[in-house]
């Protein structure tokens, strides 16, 4: 699943438009839908989208000995 794909479920989930979740992180819509179907969200607005959702958001990298790079 993409990470647009991802935000498209975590709205619905959430009971939001994507407009206004667009809004809520101080986009325009039409702004924050073309960076979705460019797939060109950054870590920042990913942390930001969780922050206003009261969502965790994780993304990092494990290593077989169990140490993660974040």
């Amino acid at each position: 699943m993409t990470t647009s794909e991802q935000i498209r479920v975590l709205c619905v989930r959430s009971g939001i438009s994507l407009s206004e979740l667009a809004r809520r992180i101080d986009q325009t819509p039409q702004n924050f839908n073309a960076k979705l179907k460019r797939n060109t969200i950054t870590q920042a607005e990913l942390i930001q989208i969780a922050q206003v959702l009261n969502a965790t958001y994780e993304q990092y990298f494990v290593l077989p000995n169990g140490d993660k790079v974040e």
